[in-house]
C-alpha cells in the first residue's frame, strides 16, 4: 500500500519548493551581480513564476478534469443510468471521494435492477390476469365521468377496447360504446354483481372499485370480472345439492310414513284401534309438510307467465308494509306501475325478509321507487352485514342460501320474476355498510 499523501500536503510542498528555487536563483545571480538586490530578486521571480504557473496547471488540470467526470456521472443518475464509474490513481482525498461516489452508483444500480425485475414481474401478473382492470385518473368514473385513462391490461382492452389501446382516451368516450349495464352499474356506485347481453348471450360480471390518491390526483381503479363461467360450474354443483337435498328430506318424510302406516294396519288387524287417530294425524303432519316442500320448489321450477296490470303504489305499498316491516324512502311515482302485483309483492317480500334476516335494525330496511328514462327501479336497501365476494357471486344460484334453515330460493325467485317481466335484479354492497338489491323493470 502506497504512502498517502493529502492534498494540503502536496500543495504545501510545491510552494515551498517554487520558494526554495527561487531564493538558490537569487543567491546565486546576487554573486554574479553583487550590489544588485532588485534586480536579481527580479530576475529570479522572472524564471520562478512562469515554471510555477505552469507546475500549478499541470497539477491542476486533472483535479479539473475529475469534477467534470462527476458532475457527467451525476447527471447520469439522474436520468436513471447508473452503469458510469469514475478511477482516480492518486491515493488522497479524492481518492475517498471517488470510492464513495461509485460506491454510491453501485447502490443504485442494484436498486434499480431490482425495482426492473419487480415492475417486469407486477406487469406481467396484471396482463395476464383475467380480471379487466382499468386506472383512471382526474374525473368522476361514472356515466359521464370526463376521467382519462391512465392505464389499462389486456383483459380491459380485450373487452372494452376491442385489443386497442385505451390509455389517453376519455373513459365517457369508451363508455359510449360499451355496454349499457355497464354504463348502469357504475352510475349505481359501489361494488356489486351486473348482467349484460341477453339469452345465451347472457354474461355475469363483478364490479369492483376503489379510490386513492396517486401523487396528489384523485384516482380511481375499476377491476370487471366475468362470472359467466364460474356460475354455470356453481350451478351444477347446485342441482347436485338440490338432488341430494330432495332425496334426504323424502327419505326423512318416507319413512316415517311406512312405519306409520304399517303400525297402523297392525293395529287395525288386532282390533286396538284407540292409537289410530294419532297414528292418523302424524301422518297428515308429516304429509303437509312434505306437500309444501315439494310446493316450494315447484312454484319456482314452474313461475306462470306475469299478468301485467296497472297497479297504484300506494295500495301496493300498503299490503307490503302490512306483511313485512318496511320505511320507504324518498316519494313514490304519481304513475301507477305496471307489472304482476302478485308476483312482485313475492318478490320483494322475499328481498324484505332478507334484509331483516341480514342484521339489520328494522328501521334501516327501507324500500325505494326510482324511474329512469324508459327503467323502473326498486331498490331494497338494509344495514346489515352485506355480503362478501363469494356470496355475491353465487347468491343469485338458485338453492344456494349460508343460512342453515334457508332453501335459497328467496333472491333466485325474485330474479326469475324480474326476467320474467323484462328486467333484471342486482346486488350490491352500500357505503357505510348493507346490501342493496336493485329490481330494473321496463317502465
Amino acid at each position: 500500500m502506497g504512502i498517502r499523501l493529502s492534498l494540503v500536503t502536496r500543495w504545501t510542498a510545491l510552494v515551498g519548493t517554487l520558494l526554495a528555487l527561487g531564493i538558490i536563483i537569487a543567491l546565486g545571480l546576487d554573486h554574479l551581480l553583487p550590489g544588485r538586490a532588485l534586480l536579481v530578486l527580479v530576475l529570479s521571480l522572472t524564471c520562478v513564476v512562469p515554471i510555477a504557473v505552469i507546475t500549478m496547471r499541470a497539477q491542476i488540470r486533472p483535479i479539473l478534469s475529475l469534477f467534470r467526470a462527476l458532475e457527467g456521472t451525476v447527471t447520469s443518475y439522474k436520468d436513471g443510468d447508473f452503469s458510469f464509474s469514475l478511477h482516480w490513481p492518486q491515493n488522497d482525498e479524492l481518492a475517498d471521494l471517488v470510492a464513495a461516489h461509485n460506491a454510491l452508483g453501485n447502490v443504485l444500480r442494484e436498486q434499480r435492477l431490482a425495482l426492473v425485475q419487480r415492475e417486469l414481474l407486477l406487469d406481467t401478473m396484471v396482463q395476464n390476469t383475467p380480471v379487466a382492470m382499468l386506472l383512471v385518473g382526474d374525473g368522476a368514473s361514472g356515466a359521464g365521468g370526463a376521467g382519462a385513462i391512465v392505464y389499462a391490461n389486456v383483459s380491459a382492452r380485450q373487452m372494452l377496447g376491442d385489443g386497442r389501446k385505451l390509455e389517453g382516451h376519455r373513459l365517457s368516450e369508451i363508455l359510449s360504446q360499451a355496454s349499457p349495464a355497464l354504463v348502469e352499474a357504475l352510475e349505481r356506485g359501489g361494488d356489486g354483481l351486473f348482467t349484460a347481453g341477453e339469452g345465451e348471450d347472457e354474461e355475469v360480471y363483478h364490479l369492483a372499485r376503489r379510490s386513492f390518491s396517486l401523487n396528489g390526483r384523485k384516482h380511481e381503479l375499476l377491476l370487471l370480472r366475468q362470472l359467466t363461467h364460474e356460475l354455470r360450474r356453481q350451478e351444477v354443483q347446485t342441482w347436485k345439492k338440490v338432488i341430494r337435498v330432495i332425496s334426504h328430506e323424502l327419505n326423512n318424510s318416507l319413512a316415517p310414513l311406512t312405519s306409520l302406516a304399517h303400525s297402523g294396519a297392525e293395529l287395525v288387524r288386532r282390533g286396538q284401534t284407540e292409537r289410530l287417530p294419532q297414528i292418523l294425524e302424524t301422518i297428515e303432519e308429516r304429509t303437509r309438510h312434505l306437500e309444501s316442500f315439494i310446493l316450494g320448489y315447484a312454484r319456482f321450477a314452474k313461475l306462470p307467465s306475469p299478468r301485467i296490470e296497472e297497479c297504484p303504489w300506494p295500495g301496493f305499498i300498503s299490503r307490503l308494509a302490512s306483511q313485512v316491516g318496511l320505511t320507504v324512502a324518498g316519494t313514490l311515482p304519481p304513475e301507477p306501475a305496471r307489472f304482476d302485483p302478485a308476483q312482485m309483492e313475492q318478490a320483494l317480500l322475499n328481498l324484505l325478509k332478507n334484509a331483516h334476516e341480514s342484521g339489520s335494525p328494522a328501521a334501516d330496511v327501507t324500500l325505494q321507487v326510482r324511474l329512469a328514462p324508459g327503467l323502473l327501479r326498486i331498490e331494497v336497501m338494509d344495514r346489515g352485514q352485506g355480503m362478501n365476494d363469494a356470496v355475491l357471486t353465487n347468491a343469485l344460484v338458485p338453492f344456494y342460501s349460508t343460512k342453515r334453515s334457508g332453501t335459497g330460493l328467496g333472491l333466485a325467485l325474485a330474479r326469475e320474476i324480474a326476467e320474467a317481466h323484462g328486467g333484471r335484479i342486482t346486488l350490491g354492497n352500500r357505503d357505510g355498510g348493507g346490501l342493496m338489491v336493485t329490481l330494473i323493470l321496463p317502465a
